[in-house]
Formats: structure tokens, sequence, C-alpha cells
């Protein structure tokens, strides 16, 4: 199952990674990028779309964490 991850840095300025049809999407602000997925999830600060499951698979492999400091570290 794949995810796609989308760090918002204002209205209309987003970065996204993964593929446009997947079956989970997952949408966090760039303020609340520094808290780990899980804390920013159970705060609801971190929003998904699609089933839960592969989500939390993602926290506890660490996919989440890594693509998430990727795209809010953008240049």
């Amino acid at each position: 199952m794949s995810i796609q991850y989308r760090v918002a840095f204002g209205k209309n300025d987003e970065v996204v990674e993964g593929p446009d049809d997947a079956e989970v999407v997952v949408t966090l602000a760039s303020a609340d990028a520094a808290l780990t997925p899980e804390v920013a999830f159970m705060r609801g600060k971190l929003k998904n779309t699609g089933p839960t499951g592969p989500l939390l698979a993602a926290f506890a492999d660490g996919s989440a964490a890594a693509a998430i400091s990727r795209l809010a570290s953008r240049p």
C-alpha cells in the first residue's frame, strides 16, 4: 500500500512525496514537522485520508519520520 506525504509551508505552498494515486495521503504543516509523526497524529496535527493501518506501519518502521523530515527541510 502506498503513502503520499505532504508538508505545507503556507497556503498553496506544499511539497509532496509519493504517488498521486496513493491509498493513504498524509498532510502536516511545516511548523509541526518538529514533532514526531506519532505525536503529531495523536495531537491532531498530522492528518491522513485512507486506512490507518499502513500509516501506523510507516510510524513503526520509521519511513514516515524520514519522509516528513526530508520534505520539511526543503532548500
